[in-house]
């Protein structure tokens, strides 16, 4: 099939990986991709630095301009797929974006939208709405007329559908990995490897996060845990950056650990397989009700016993005591326990790993089973 995929994407964070990640898998199960975009994809700093002004002016203009871009979209989506005779348009959801779906009827093609967030309510809890009401309204249109809506969670399927989106249009395809890069056919030169380039010690029990930490993550939960009985030898180390370095300097001071917090840098999402092996422990203390965490399909791929959040969205692809340990949201001394029984047992770390990679597997929770889950939605509306 020829797939146009249209994006509004124009940062270079784990949206950027799944756009890149999907395309590609498109692309090795035989199908053809053209890209229409804010900022291709491969454009480098200089095509995201021409868009960082946005986020700096006023949030009234910035609305409006949001609204303003599918007027254009619409026109360059649909004179695209025209003249590359594409089967149908696939497109990542954007607040305030009717260019997609305006597009597709405009060529008579089917709209295969890939939602990550309910925009209108997360926004309106980060940086606040000016016209609440006309974006309410634009989201349900947008919802309501495409032809399939992907959902990156059971949970957030749901509420799409609340908001619009018909149940029987409407499909799961959570985040994905790229199996073959997780493989470690000497798993403990691997890891050693790591370590050295992570500058950690080969015997320490090393706890980690990878991404862009904030306040919510809750990572403050892990630091102030290492100063536990049992927990002597433990490191924590963040691959990543974010706005949360202070505040965890901070608590790993006041706890007397700040030796045993490693700050090891932003990486490049390439050289991410490669070092997972470095961890005894994936964390992800908190996360947010509808989301799937990259970085826990990423975790799971490396085989990593992972502590998370018992939780509807990461139940979904976790079974608490036989893939993870799931921990009660913001429960600090459940979350220690747990941080202590993997301390203790080795053997339920590898076990736990184990199955992680195995539900991976099973499922087919790739970038490809995505790819062909969308293509064999899109044949059945043929």
């Amino acid at each position: 099939m020829k797939i146009l995929y249209h994006h509004r994407t124009a940062a270079e964070d784990g949206q950027a990986v799944h756009i890149r990640a999907l395309q590609q898998a498109f692309r090795e199960l035989g199908h053809t991709v053209h890209e229409v975009a804010l900022v291709a994809q491969g454009a480098g700093g200089a095509g995201r630095a021409r868009w960082s002004f946005m986020s700096r002016v006023p949030r009234f203009t910035r609305e409006l301009a949001e609204y303003a871009y599918g007027f254009s979209a619409r026109r360059r989506i649909a004179a695209r797929a025209r003249a590359e005779g594409c089967d149908f348009i696939y497109e990542r959801y954007a607040f305030g974006n009717l260019g997609g779906v305006q597009a597709a009827r405009d060529v008579a093609l089917p709209l295969v939208l890939e939602v990550n967030s309910p925009m209108v309510l997360e926004l309106s809890r980060t940086r606040g709405l000016s016209f609440p009401k006309l974006a309410e309204r634009v989201e349900r249109q947008i919802f309501s007329d495409a032809d399939l809506v992907c959902a990156v969670s059971g949970v957030l399927a749901r509420m799409v559908i609340e908001l619009g989106a018909r149940p029987e249009r409407t499909f799961v395809t959570p985040n994905g990995v790229e199996l073959e890069r997780y493989d470690y056919p000497d798993r403990a030169a691997a890891r050693s490897s790591a370590r050295r380039e992570l500058g950690l010690e080969p015997d320490a029990l090393v706890l980690g996060f990878v991404g862009y930490y904030r306040t919510w993550h809750r990572l403050e939960l892990v630091v102030r845990g290492l100063a536990q009985p049992g927990l002597e030898q433990a490191v924590l180390c963040l691959i990543g950056t974010g706005p949360a370095r202070a505040e965890l300097e901070a608590a790993a001071a006041a706890a007397g650990v700040g030796a045993r917090v490693r700050f090891c840098g932003p990486r490049e999402h390439a050289a991410i397989p490669a070092l997972l092996p470095a961890f005894d422990v994936g964390l992800l203390p908190a996360i947010n009700p509808y989301a799937s965490p990259l970085k826990l399909h990423e975790y799971m791929a490396a085989g990593l016993a992972c502590i998370a959040p018992d939780q509807e969205n990461l139940r979904e692809v976790l079974i608490d005591g036989e893939s993870a340990l799931l921990v009660a949201p913001g429960d600090e001394q459940a979350l220690h326990a747990a941080l202590l029984r993997l301390a203790a047992d080795e053997g339920l770390r590898a076990r736990l790993g184990e199955r992680a990679r195995a539900e991976i597997t099973s499922r087919d929770l790739t970038w490809k089973g995505n790819a062909r889950r969308v293509i064999e939605a899109v044949e059945r509306r043929r």
